[in-house]
């Protein structure tokens, strides 16, 4: 298809830019935000395939911004009849607003991916013969095995970005994802597994025999794992996290506290906190949308500016927020290429892109070897977070005891509860292995989905609240 989306509307451009800044003649910022997106998806489990889905969508959203008020319109039609109708509506904000419309940057970042089209390649019965062989590969390691479901998912997503100022920019996103769930059992009892890959790159980037036998081996090995945990304790104690995915745990406890719209509206626990020390020293997080071909990577955010590496706490003290263009002005900041959105029918609004914390200068086993008694969390599932307060609930989907210094046997049922700004001054040792996840994150806020990274070293936090079901 043509990549260029401006070409798909029944007039030309020089009549958008014309609809465009009558639109938002008087206002502080806006955008029109045009997509084309398709989306494929396969499922197969239990020996046979049991679910697939291929869709595509275009459309327009045209945004105009006065003040805090936003008027937003949008419609999966590409006409100048169905942008005028959108143009009458959204304008009705601006009218007696004497805005003075923010110019965005003049620039745009390196390429951090590809533009190819992911589905297709491979084909379909080449993508249901995979699954096929990850069921079978799986099904002959053990008799254990009762349950096994992979799936394999890509997208397409192609957006233009036009402003009043003048700035054009587009940006196409590719993107794959592999996951692979085991369900092990013996007599009554059965523990999941499961694993995940993917990023903004195409299925022979990463989809090789040697790569997906290593992603079933290591869910069928979970699995097998919490088949033998133990009962996980109650109580306070020294807690290590692991490397990689665990970084999640910062991504909703303290990531969405610093997105700029809560900040503004003193909504969340870190609001009027700048220049204080909000985690132990030692402790620095960034959220970096600039790393090649990461899930979370983008080359600029959804309202055109250029995606950066932004510093949030630098040695424990809080030096930044996430911000969209509307926050960040009635903030007196700079936007810093978080505003995102799910797609051309959503407004943006402060998102992560990668967070994640830097290394330290403690080895795992060093950080280990530290604890008398606690628990080795290496991996999580679901969890709550109040942005407000700050309180986070986790359930682990991976733990061990740790008794004199040594990992023991694993646990089941582990629940981290705390307070994110608190928690993060409990951390008193870091690790020189930061790492980030294998790219399966997906970030829920107001309705609305993107994909996202998580990443940290392993972690010491002392005196953490762990719910379980034994004392």
């Amino acid at each position: 298809m043509d990549t260029d989306l401006l070409n798909l509307f029944d007039c030309d451009e020089t009549k958008l830019r014309l609809v465009l800044a009558e639109t938002l003649s008087g206002a502080d910022d806006g955008e029109l935000f045009v997509e084309h997106a398709q989306a494929e998806s396969l499922t197969f489990d239990n020996g046979r395939l049991k679910g697939g889905s291929f869709n595509t969508d275009q459309g327009f959203g045209l945004r105009a911004v006065a003040g805090e008020a936003v008027g937003y319109a949008h419609a999966g039609e590409l006409s100048l009849s169905a942008l005028s109708r959108a143009a009458e509506a959204v304008s009705a904000v601006t009218r007696g607003h004497g805005g003075s419309y923010a110019a965005a940057p003049q620039r745009t970042n390196r390429k951090l991916y590809g533009e190819e089209n992911p589905i297709g390649s491979p084909t379909f019965e080449e993508k249901v013969k995979l699954l096929s062989e990850v069921d079978a590969y799986l099904r002959d390691k053990t008799d254990k095995v009762r349950q096994v479901t992979a799936s394999i998912a890509a997208s397409w997503q192609v957006v233009e970005i036009l402003r009043a100022d003048g700035h054009r920019v587009r940006d196409i996103r590719p993107m794959t994802r592999l996951n692979i769930s085991v369900v092990a059992g013996e007599g009554d009892r059965q523990e999941t597994g499961s694993f995940g890959i993917g990023g903004r790159i195409g299925f022979g980037d990463f989809l090789t025999e040697e790569s997906w036998k290593n992603g079933a081996d290591e869910a069928l090995r979970q699995a097998l794992v919490n088949l033998d945990a133990i009962d996980a304790p109650a109580g306070t104690m020294d807690v290590v996290l692991g490397n990689g995915w665990p970084g999640v745990m910062l991504h909703e406890a303290v990531g969405h506290g610093l997105e700029g719209d809560f900040n503004r509206k003193k909504t969340s626990a870190f609001a009027g906190r700048m220049g204080e020390m909000v985690a132990a020293p030692g402790v620095t997080i960034v959220d970096d949308g600039t790393i090649d071909l990461r899930r979370g990577s983008i080359t600029v955010d959804d309202e055109g500016t250029p995606s950066g590496y932004n510093v949030l706490i630098e040695n424990g003290r809080l030096v930044g927020y996430m911000q969209d263009r509307q926050n960040a002005r009635l903030m007196g900041m700079k936007a810093t290429g978080n505003g995102r959105r799910q797609g051309y029918s959503h407004q943006p609004m402060p998102r992560m892109t990668n967070t994640y914390m830097l290394g330290g200068d403690k080895t795992p086993e060093e950080i280990i070897a530290s604890v008398t008694r606690g628990i080795y969390a290496v991996s999580f599932g679901g969890g709550q977070v109040d942005i407000t307060s700050g309180k986070f609930v986790f359930g682990c989907t991976e733990a061990y005891m740790i008794e004199d210094g040594k990992i023991g046997a694993p646990v089941k049922g582990a629940m981290l509860i705390g307070n994110g700004p608190e928690a993060m001054k409990r951390i008193s040792m870091v690790g020189n292995d930061m790492k980030l996840d294998t790219g399966i994150g997906n970030c829920g806020k107001g309705g609305q989905w993107v994909p996202v990274g998580v990443g940290q070293p392993h972690l010491r936090m002392d005196q953490v609240t762990v719910g379980g079901t034994r004392t």
